[in-house]
């Protein structure tokens, strides 16, 4: 997978985390409410994509993965912290569990897939030649 697709995969989920949060306690879906919820978050992913240089390996679970999911949820808080916003321990728990599930998950989805399509791990047939 290539490092934007995947980095929008994960950007994806960080935003769903986002609306589902905002619609479970009636925040509404205005643009303006979803980026001032999601910038922590997606600031937090962005430094753990930076720290682990997910971007030599995006789908794999480790390093890429993990930090994106630590990253999007340690920096996150303590970017909502920084901005007066709400972090209850039940709030970083459902991070922590939400985060984690779709951010590794998606990641593991793909493993499995990969390996589904090449079970022994026999390359494909080589690449034809260009032509001129």
């Amino acid at each position: 997978m290539r490092p934007p697709v995947a980095a929008l995969v994960d950007a994806c989920c960080v935003l769903a985390f986002v609306a589902i949060g905002r619609a479970s306690h009636d925040h509404g879906g205005s643009a303006a409410g979803l980026a001032s919820t999601a910038w922590p978050f997606l600031t937090g992913l962005a430094a753990g994509w930076l720290v682990t240089r997910a971007w030599r390996r995006p789908a794999a679970i480790v390093p890429g993965g993990v930090g994106a999911w630590l990253g999007a949820v340690a920096i996150g808080m303590i970017l909502r912290v920084a901005a007066g916003q709400g972090t209850a321990p039940a709030f970083i728990g459902v991070a922590l569990a939400f985060l984690g599930l779709f951010l590794l998950g998606w990641r593991a989805a793909a493993r499995a897939w990969s390996r589904s399509r090449n079970p022994r791990g026999i390359p494909g047939p080589p690449a034809a030649p260009h032509s001129r």
